[in-house]
């Protein structure tokens, strides 16, 4: 062996220089230390000391590590301790053979589990460089440690006080040790472990200070139970961890169930209140009224319904995010309480709409009523007060007797007058009928004031039966007294002839030029005004006969002037004087223009009934097809999805947004159909849209929007927490949409199984009768892409178990078979000790402790059913 020091001697004096190689003065040191006495007892110092660290488990330990383990009895011992299993019986005997035997039976232990004896292998090596490795993490942030080996890096003790320090920082005070006083680190270091980490001391600091290279299987020895030391405190921490983790995992799915439930039971209490509401068909009596009613309809739809369509959307994208948070935990699928599933809500939410439907085709309907019977009540009333006018008196004029005293040339002329009011009555009787017939609708519509209606009808019937009776009696006084009488003057007879049917189409045209009409479009106000202006154009040839009759008056009174007749009265067979007739002509002529000015106001209301038709319609027909548009380009974007996940999440954002901004185009339709409504219009042959349609289509368009941000969400989930590569989704995509024959982003069952046959999966019926209870745990018939790259990450990933959980509370309990609240306590944060404590059941097992907990039970729980 070359000296050292005379090499660096020669060196420095001028003389020829020796290299000498690092790994060979190891050697040369090895070799020095195996011939140290010294280093002889240091070694058995420390081996000693680390034979008892684990023999005092067993109540025992050695004083000399050379003749303690001769009868092979505590050598043993010593390996059950370290392994934790039974070695084969000793031998008791005291003879050499038994001592042999049983220290034979302890080296052939050690062989079975592959542990050679001789040398250094690569085996030790490499436990010693991942001991090294371990030090050198635990002590890396640590100033003045830097360690490189197992002898010289120790020697100042400040790599011991760090291992401590960085697993216990409460046991050392780093910051007041100093490198330049080894002696009092490493004694500071070793009483520490001794006295609370429950490591004896292996080493004296004046055996490694004192020398130039410690011991480096002495410090692997003591290092390596600092190691197990903190393994145990590392263990601990990650099954804390774990627990931690998967408590985490439960208290958030049972949070978005606990508000899922509390969502929709809301929604489902508000549908149930609004549908008697909608089914409510109670008429009202006056149009006000329902005007009132589809005033308050109107702001439903548009302020109370629509965050409830949102709400209804928001339930389903968090049911199916808890779907897939739960399906990525390995738990089951969340079954909401009974009555509160999404398909609940959905049957729910269609009565609602179809009680909707209804209520609005009730109230418009019933608004029609309303006005019709408005019209006909107001025919009645203006029908009505004509005839009375007309019946004004009649009775009178039937029962008085002057035909008793008139000579035979007046009886006469009153037979002639009692004609012209028999004829006159004969033309009333169709007025009668119709008023009569007006009350029999209001009656059979229910109007509201049918009661008066129905009064004022009779007394006027029974009035007009009374006329009736009472002309047949006069006219047959007057017909027994006209056998006694001269014919009368023809000239008189035949004015009177004529006037009458002038005077009765006068009162006619007068009748009909006040007439009240309702129309609904242009079609209907320019047929009454085609009407009218046939009325007028029959007015020369009735003014010709109204000539013609006050010329048979002009030649009355010609022929008595020039004959020197003195008249004594007017004409006696008629009441209809000329001044009547120039007076009801007047009144004509009169009624005509306003007539004009009726049909013209309502022919303009109609044409501006029109222009807001075809306003809405060019509106509605743009926004129609846009939404359709729309609702196509949305499920081509769900099948051929492009790019990243987070790129597909960002497109579609930006489209979402390009939708809500489309808003005022469907609240400037609402505006147009409020008007439209306001104005009472009916029908609209411009456009086959209504709004009705429209609201649903652009609900449906923001629904399915959402719907497709949200499964990309939760691929987003599952692909970082399972680990799904960018490529396999695109895979799992691909071959969906080859079996996704209708483009719907969901299949029926046998073109699923077609699917997994596809993509490598051999399964029988029960096989997959077991998938699809996984990807279609509601039984809905169908299978989404979200359930099936849910059930494709959940084959081949690992996820949480219950047995990993018990295995993690076991630690945390030491072993036991229970837990208690203070080492709930002590290992968990607050929270989610306390969350623990008041779910866990107290242990009931023969080893049971008062306050035991049974963590096993509980942790089998977390993977339940999900129920609240």
């Amino acid at each position: 062996m070359v000296d050292y020091h005379a090499s660096n001697s020669q060196a420095s004096s001028g003389g020829p220089a020796i290299y000498m190689d690092p790994r060979e003065q190891e050697n040369d040191w090895d070799r020095d230390l195996l011939l140290d006495p010294a280093w002889e007892k240091q070694q058995r110092k420390t081996f000693t000391a680390w034979c008892n660290s684990h023999l005092r488990k067993a109540g025992t330990q050695i004083e000399n590590i050379e003749e303690d383990f001769r009868d092979g009895l505590k050598l043993m011992l010593l390996l059950e301790v370290i392994s934790g299993e039974r070695l084969p019986k000793p031998e008791r005997g005291k003879m050499r053979v038994h001592k042999i035997n049983n220290v034979n039976k302890a080296l052939d232990y050690i062989a079975g589990k592959g542990v050679k004896l001789v040398s250094i292998g690569a085996e030790e090596t490499s436990a010693k460089e991942g001991l090294l490795l371990w030090c050198q993490r635990k002590t890396a942030p640590y100033k003045n440690v830097n360690v490189q080996n197992f002898h010289i890096s120790w020697k100042d003790g400040l790599a011991f006080n760090a291992l401590i320090h960085r697993h216990r920082p409460e046991l050392i005070d780093y910051d007041k040790l100093r490198k330049d006083d080894p002696l009092t680190n490493l004694n500071n270091a070793f009483e520490v472990a001794e006295k609370y980490l429950d490591i004896p001391k292996m080493m004296d600091a004046e055996d490694i200070v004192g020398t130039l290279r410690p011991d480096e299987k002495a410090i692997m020895t003591y290092v390596s139970c600092f190691y197990h030391a903190f393994s145990g405190a590392q263990k601990a921490e990650t099954a804390a961890n774990r627990i931690c983790k998967v408590l985490a995992v439960n208290q958030e799915n049972e949070h978005l169930m606990e508000d899922y439930e509390k969502l929709a039971s809301d929604l489902l209490d508000w549908i149930r209140r609004t549908i008697p509401w909608l089914e409510n068909r109670a008429p009202e009596k006056t149009m006000a009224e329902m005007q009132q009613k589809l005033e308050d309809f109107r702001g439903y739809r548009r302020v109370h319904k629509p965050p409830k369509v949102q709400e209804k959307c928001q339930l389903e994208i968090n049911f199916n995010t808890l779907q897939t948070k739960l399906r990525l935990s390995n738990r089951p699928a969340f079954m909401p309480s009974e009555g509160r599933m999404v398909s609940d809500i959905n049957g729910s939410w269609h009565n609602l709409e179809g009680a909707e439907k209804g209520y609005e085709e009730w109230m418009l309907n019933e608004i029609r009523r309303l006005e019709r019977l408005d019209h006909l009540a107001e025919k009645f009333r203006q029908k009505a007060t004509i005839h009375e006018s007309w019946t004004d008196g009649k009775e009178a004029m039937l029962t008085q007797k002057d035909y008793e005293t008139a000579s035979l040339s007046e009886v006469k002329a009153l037979l002639r007058k009692h004609e012209a009011f028999e004829s006159d009555l004969a033309a009333h009787q169709d007025r009668v009928e119709q008023i009569a017939a007006i009350a029999q609708e209001l009656n059979e519509l229910d109007y509201y004031d049918s009661p008066s209606v129905n009064a004022r009808c009779q007394k006027i019937c029974e009035q007009w039966d009374a006329l009736g009776s009472l002309t047949q009696s006069r006219r047959e006084s007057l017909e027994r007294t006209e056998k006694q009488l001269e014919s009368i003057d023809e000239l008189y007879l035949e004015y009177a002839k004529r006037a009458a049917p002038f005077n009765n189409w006068m009162e006619g045209a007068m009748e009909d030029l006040q007439d009240m009409f309702i129309v609904h479009n242009i079609e209907e106000i320019q047929g009454l005004i085609t009407a009218h202006e046939q009325f007028k154009s029959t007015l020369p040839e009735a003014n010709k006969e109204r000539e013609a009759i006050q010329a048979i008056q002009a030649e009355v009174q010609k022929i008595a002037q020039y004959n020197g007749i003195k008249l004594s009265g007017g004409n006696p067979y008629t009441t209809i004087t000329p001044k009547t007739i120039d007076n009801k002509w007047d009144k004509v002529e009169q009624l005509v223009p306003q007539r004009d000015q009726a049909l013209q106001e309502e022919l303009a209301k109609q044409q501006s009934n029109d222009h807001l038709r075809r306003k809405f319609a060019t509106q509605a027909n743009i926004v129609g097809p846009w939404i359709q548009t729309k609702m196509e380009e949305i499920g081509r974007i769900s099948i051929e999805m492009n790019g990243t996940l987070e790129d597909q999440l960002v497109n579609l954002r930006e489209y979402e947004q390009s939708i809500i901004e489309y808003k005022p185009n469907i609240d400037q339709l609402e505006g147009d159909h409020q008007l439209i409504q306001e104005a009472l219009i009916f029908d609209n042959k411009y456009t086959a849209y209504t709004m009705e349609h429209l609201r649903v289509g652009w609900e449906q368009l923001l629904t399915t929007i959402a719907r497709t941000i949200n499964e990309i969400e939760n691929q987003i989930l599952t692909r970082d927490a399972k680990g799904i590569s960018q490529e396999q989704l695109h895979e799992y995509r691909t071959s969906f949409n080859h079996f996704d024959k209708k483009r719907t982003g969901q299949m029926d069952m046998d073109n699923y199984r077609a699917l997994l046959v596809a993509t490598g999966n051999s399964l029988g019926d029960a096989e997959f009768a077991r998938i699809m209870g996984i990807v279609d745990p509601n039984n809905s018939g169908v299978v989404t892409f979200q359930a099936f790259i849910d059930f494709m990450s959940r084959e081949t990933t690992d996820t949480d178990t219950a047995d990993q959980v018990i295995a993690s509370f076991k630690i945390l309990a030491a072993d036991k078979n229970f837990i208690m609240a203070e080492e709930l306590r002590r290992e968990l944060p607050p929270d989610q000790a306390e969350y623990c404590i008041a779910r866990m059941a107290p242990y009931s097992g023969p080893d049971a402790k008062p306050g035991a907990l049974d963590y096993m039970s509980f942790s089998t729980a977390l993977y339940g059913e999900s129920d609240l």
